[in-house]
């Protein structure tokens, strides 16, 4: 399972990161305004509930970090100190879920909501719990950077865990795809775990047994309030973000009326090259909004109403009910009927 790319230059996002990484420059002599340099965040505002700020600005900081000299346990210590707590709504989703399970299958499908750096996948095989870190960059920069990011990705999740559980749960094993860098040691220090590298992927292992099991502050109905709270800022973030905002808010505002691509660029004046190119651009497609919204709709409607199968499918444009039963278990890996008992 993946997550999906997130909006780089979108200011959607609390500056919570970006504190962590200054605090801890700080502790170095680094001062926050070298350590914001060029960045567009302001030094009196890295703590404001209400400032916004993208993933392109936090990667901004983390390289000033890097060309000003900062100690190479930086990215742990940064990973070290963002608890879930620190990630509002998704934070407190993951910690209420009911199985750990739960929350390596929520971990990545909230993902946008956490400032992501990096895409993430989560699999079970061979007995164990797997997070994959890709190793294509989501934009354009150094090894050096990837380095970094995936350096404090994997302390979050080591820290998220422990937040989780309510006590240490190290993984297995962490895999890395690159050679062992000069402070390799500081890896095992702060994953608590053997490392290895030049492997083919990014990888962290866990034992598949903490699948099964109950995180400490796990509660139904928190969990289902908070999920659908996630639901909820997920599409807001979708609806109001770039180019593949105005897509989606032309495509909903007459659900099963969707408009061709080439009317969608028409109403945008451009023509539909252009339009393709700049929802590429943001890691977006046409037919990837389209499904998103169809997706949404359905399971919808097949909460909230008793709309029969056939004619929601008639309802979100599909020409035959057999199409939209199979796009719907592609969708959410259950049938229909599953779904709404």
């Amino acid at each position: 399972m993946r997550n999906k790319a997130p909006l780089f230059n979108e200011p959607i996002y609390a500056p919570y990161k970006i504190a962590a990484l200054v605090e801890v420059l700080s502790e170095q002599g680094i001062s926050p305004s070298s350590s914001l340099a060029g960045s567009g965040v302001e030094e009196d505002r890295i703590y404001d509930a209400t400032a916004l700020t993208s993933v392109r600005q936090y990667v901004a900081v983390c390289n000033n970090a890097i060309a000003l000299g900062a100690h190479p346990s930086t990215p742990f210590e940064t990973g070290a100190r963002l608890h879930l707590s620190a990630y509002g709504m998704y934070g407190y989703a993951l910690m209420s879920c009911l199985t750990m399970r739960d929350y390596f299958r929520l971990g990545v499908k909230y993902h946008t909501l956490a400032t992501p750096t990096l895409t993430i996948e989560w699999s079970e095989h061979d007995g164990k719990a797997v997070w994959t870190f890709p190793d294509a960059l989501l934009f354009n920069e150094s090894r050096e950077i990837r380095r970094f990011l995936i350096e404090q990705q994997y302390t979050q999740h080591v820290t998220h865990l422990q937040d989780v559980f309510g006590k240490p749960c190290p993984p297995l094993k962490a895999y890395f795809s690159y050679s062992a860098p000069a402070h390799a040691d500081l890896y095992s220090k702060y994953l608590g775990c053997p490392c290895v590298f030049d492997h083919e992927q990014c990888e962290l292992h866990y034992d598949g047994v903490i699948l099964d099991q109950k995180p400490h502050l796990a509660h139904r109905l928190t969990a289902a309030v908070l999920q659908q709270t996630c639901e909820r800022l997920i599409g807001q973030a979708k609806v109001s973000s770039g180019i593949s905002g105005e897509v989606y808010q032309r495509l909903l505002r007459r659900p099963g009326e969707f408009p061709s691509m080439e009317i969608i660029a028409q109403q945008l004046d451009m023509t539909p090259r252009n339009l393709r190119r700049r929802l590429q651009a943001e890691n977006s497609s046409f037919a990837a909004i389209l499904d998103d919204i169809r997706c949404s709709l359905a399971v919808e409607y097949l909460k909230t109403t008793k709309m029969n199968t056939d004619d929601i499918a008639l309802f979100l444009g599909f020409s035959e009910p057999t199409n939209f039963r199979r796009a719907f278990k592609r969708w959410t890996g259950k049938t229909t009927s599953e779904y709404r008992s």
